[in-house]
């Protein structure tokens, strides 16, 4: 395993920013349509604030990072019944669905997979019943907090182990895990397209 300097160029630091740009029904971009419009201006999107990366681990973590935030943003504004709203019956994902079942999957490949730690147990399942993630998911603000905080807590976490590697193939070949991962936001970014414009016809980056 190599170690990685977190004073060595090559892996940026990029927090996700606590306050998200604000939801606005202000077009800024080219039509009148709300609808249309940029989510934020391209201008103030934390996700154009930082220096393009370097190398592949950088590059990595960019992309990750990338999706990680625009799936926040694209459940920013709403209430916990509205997050909740499920899809095409008879589907149970939601958006808030969606934010538990991403906190398990960090859980999953960096807790219990690249650290070693398989006997913890998986978030949102028990026996039998592998989908709770979806399935437990109800418009509550107790509900939805405990889905950010674990998100948020699985999220930092990840990110805090990734900067141990700079050689990516161990173990469990790292690359891989964190490929996989770019490939899950990406796929449920575009759920959640379909989600919150469902919810309340915002489309937008």
């Amino acid at each position: 395993m190599t170690v990685h300097d977190p004073a060595a160029p090559g892996l940026p630091d990029r927090p996700l920013p606590d306050v998200l740009p604000p939801v606005t029904d202000e077009p800024t971009g080219q039509t009148a349509d709300p609808r249309r419009a940029f989510w934020v201006d391209p201008d103030t999107d934390p996700r154009n604030l930082t220096a393009p990366p370097v190398g592949e681990v950088a590059t990595l973590a960019h992309y990750l990072d990338h999706y990680r935030m625009t799936f926040e943003m694209k459940c920013d504004g709403l209430t916990p019944e509205q997050l909740a709203a499920r899809s095409v019956p008879p589907s149970t994902m939601s958006l808030l669905g969606l934010v538990r079942h991403l906190a398990k999957i960090e859980h999953h490949w960096f807790r219990r997979t690249l650290e070693g730690q398989s006997t913890l147990p998986v978030l949102y399942e028990a026996e039998g019943q592998p989908d709770l993630d979806f399935e437990t998911a109800v418009g509550t603000e107790e509900c939805v907090a405990d889905a950010w905080e674990s998100w948020r807590r699985e999220v930092a976490h990840s990110r805090e182990v990734y900067t141990r590697y700079t050689d990516l193939e161990e173990p469990y070949q790292v690359r891989g895990v964190v490929v996989h991962l770019v490939e899950e936001y990406a796929r449920h970014c575009g759920h959640a397209d379909l989600l919150r414009e469902c919810v309340d016809g915002r489309t937008g980056q």
